[in-house]
């Protein structure tokens, strides 16, 4: 018997349905709700054989656990597809984009994370297994779906990932404050980013391990960005620097 869980929102149900529909158990969806998206999601839910079922406010509420679930809840398997960083570097069309989270904490901000990772074309996402969030109901609500088309990968030891990352032929930037200015950097070839937990950075055997360090320059008065942020700016600028050298003459 699969152990399951709830995922609350449109966008993280819609992806579940659009990825994974065969763990998908039901889908819980407020009564009062008949708009197009409410029937666009039942429309989904049908094709794909997945019971919906109307049901008050309150039993929505009741199911989301507290979360903001925006009138859709869907009751689904916990487990989720076994995948190595040698299953995602062994089947790439395209130069490795990979984003490393050395111990980011808050689930909003890994959600985040998850979604810059999707909109940018990283590959996937490498998280330590310890002192760090994995992906939970919260992560799934804030990445909008983008957990489920980005792998997220739990190592044991993020150094030893790192190294092994780097015999495989990629660039490991850490992002860090007083680094070589994002401006200037090469971001051509594979590569892997590095970011650190809020608040902390980088820990000092992952920011030894990394083949350079980059800082974003700030114009303004803070002195650094959330996390997620500056995760999206790097996987921008990564992957800018691919649109253009590979802009037609």
């Amino acid at each position: 018997m699969p152990q399951t869980r709830p995922l609350s929102g449109f966008h993280a149900v819609t992806a579940r349905l659009r990825q994974r529909a065969d763990s998908v158990e039901a889908i819980y969806i407020d009564a009062s709700r008949r708009d197009a998206r409410a029937r666009e999601l039942m429309a989904r839910a049908a094709t794909a054989g997945v019971p919906v079922h109307a049901v008050d406010a309150a039993r929505i509420g009741a199911l989301g656990g507290g979360t903001s679930h925006q009138g859709v809840v869907a009751i689904v398997d916990m487990q989720r597809p076994h995948v190595t960083v040698d299953d995602v570097l062994e089947n790439l069309g395209e130069p490795a984009l990979l984003l490393v989270l050395d111990g980011v904490t808050d689930p909003h901000n890994l959600g985040a994370c998850l979604r810059s990772a999707d909109a940018f074309g990283a590959q996937a996402v490498i998280v330590p297994k310890d002192r760090a969030v994995g992906i939970n109901a919260t992560v799934e609500k804030a990445a909008s779906g983008a957990a489920e088309t980005v792998p997220v990968i739990a190592v044991t030891n993020l150094a030893r990932t790192l190294r092994e990352l780097k015999a495989r032929g990629l660039w490991v930037l850490g992002a860090e404050a007083g680094g070589e200015s994002l401006v200037d950097a090469d971001l051509s070839g594979p590569l892997a980013w590095v970011l650190g937990a809020e608040g902390q950075g980088l820990r000092r055997l992952t920011r030894e391990t990394c083949d350079r360090l980059v800082g974003i320059p700030l114009a303004g008065g803070v002195e650094s960005l959330n996390v997620s942020v500056a995760a999206g700016i790097c996987l921008y600028a990564s992957r800018a620097t691919r649109l253009i050298r590979d802009r037609p003459a």
